[in-house]
């Protein structure tokens, strides 16, 4: 389905803004970017509606009438895109619906499209049940898992497509970087070709101009949430031990960019047992992480179950070397020697850092070819590689109902 040919896409997410986090941030960009390549694209979720305060001027509500006592069907424009909000009044706002199905049909009814693309993390029942309604329109379904669906995941996935049989629909499968989507073939051998659609970015809306550090200094950032998932203490005990391990020889600072529930021991921790000094500098907006990876000379992701790792993307647009566990998905766009250095275990991860701390001119290499060398995951190719993803779902399930193409 080459661009040039008009098409309507539903994207269909647990979570939207005005959430904000990794899926809620990948769908609005893709979605915007799918609109001003010609297609028409709308937002369904089970995340409640925004308000203009939240948004200033890119919201015009547009409310549609109640579906029934503690539910609301809600239709607003964010962005310039429909969004149908399909939320119910659930303690801790969590964004399920019982009825998904259901109000998903009445959307579909109402605003017929040519490919529904579901959004899917761990657990996403919404998204999930969305696949039911598509089924009874006929609608081509797109699958794009963002996470990486461990041991534990598997046997509940293999179990659900056993009971409920959507595989045998004609979903089309496809994950963010090729990590997550092995996981995806080992849970459902069946499930035919899983293809590869990943995050995208605008690298240059990331580069920055670099501002030299004190010699003998290695300056580490990294960006992410500060809870027990991404390994915030295991890159305190990295950085520890890569000081250790690099004595006289220099000094390694860390910053460390995000806010999360493991902050407050993380400081304390960082205090007592990191030498060379930690700052965190809790959530920052776009301009102010890109002062900070310009006063950068590497950014680490210690995260081992990270199905793509945008913040490490970012930075590596940025031009600085990354350094990263081998089997996290982070490896879908950084070779090892190439955009910086890939280590199979907490160990290697701090001899990289500290090999890049002693061999300068290496990581003015790593630098220079990050700086100068855009990464495939450009918006240019993830549309072409969505496009792909369509004609294979539409190639499942026979020609797209009611297309306008």
């Amino acid at each position: 389905m080459p661009y040039g040919q008009r098409v309507r896409i539903a994207h269909v997410s647990d979570c939207y803004l005005p959430r904000t986090g990794g899926i809620e941030t990948q769908v609005r960009a893709l979605a915007l970017h799918q609109r001003d390549a010609g297609d028409s694209v709308r937002i369904i979720t089970a995340t409640a509606g925004m308000t203009a305060s939240a948004v200033g001027n890119d919201i015009d509500s547009l409310p549609t009438s109640d579906r029934g006592a503690g539910t609301s069907l809600g239709e607003e424009r964010v962005d310039g895109i429909p969004v149908h909000r399909l939320s119910m009044s659930i303690p801790f706002d969590l964004p399920i619906h019982l009825r998904t199905r259901r109000e998903v049909s009445r959307v579909l009814s109402a605003h017929p499209v040519d490919v529904l693309h579901v959004h899917a993390g761990v657990i996403s029942p919404f998204a999930w049940g969305a696949v039911r309604a598509a089924r009874e329109h006929r609608i081509p379904v797109l699958v794009t898992v963002h996470s990486i669906w461990g041991e534990v995941a598997r046997p509940s996935f293999w179990l659900s497509d056993r009971v409920l049989g959507w595989t045998r629909w004609g979903v089309q499968l496809s994950a963010v970087s090729e990590v997550a989507a092995k996981q995806i073939r080992a849970a459902l051998p069946r499930s035919g070709e899983v293809l590869v659609i990943p995050n995208g970015i605008e690298p240059a809306d990331w580069q920055v101009e670099p501002v030299p550090g004190i010699s003998g200094v290695l300056r580490v950032v990294t960006v992410m949430r500060l809870a027990p998932r991404k390994r915030l203490f295991a890159l305190l005990r990295i950085i520890r031990r890569a000081q250790r391990l690099l004595g006289p020889d220099g000094v390694i600072q860390a910053t460390i960019v995000g806010d999360g529930p493991e902050r407050t021991r993380a400081e304390a921790y960082a205090r007592l047992r990191v030498a060379g000094g930690v700052q965190f500098t809790g959530r920052l907006d776009r301009p102010g992480i890109l002062e900070q990876f310009a006063h950068a000379d590497v950014y680490m992701q210690p995260s081992v179950k990270e199905s793509f790792g945008i913040a490490a993307l970012e930075a590596r647009c940025a031009g600085l070397p990354v350094i990263a566990r081998s089997e996290a998905g982070t490896a879908h766009f950084i070779r090892d020697g190439v955009e910086g250095l890939l280590a199979d275990s907490d160990e290697q991860m701090a001899a990289a850092l500290v090999q890049l701390a002693r061999d300068r001119a290496r990581l003015a290499t790593l630098r220079e070819h990050n700086a100068s060398t855009w990464p495939e995951e450009s918006w240019t190719q993830v549309l072409q590689a969505a496009s792909l993803g369509y004609s294979a779902a539409i190639a499942r399930t026979g020609s797209p109902s009611g297309s306008s193409a």
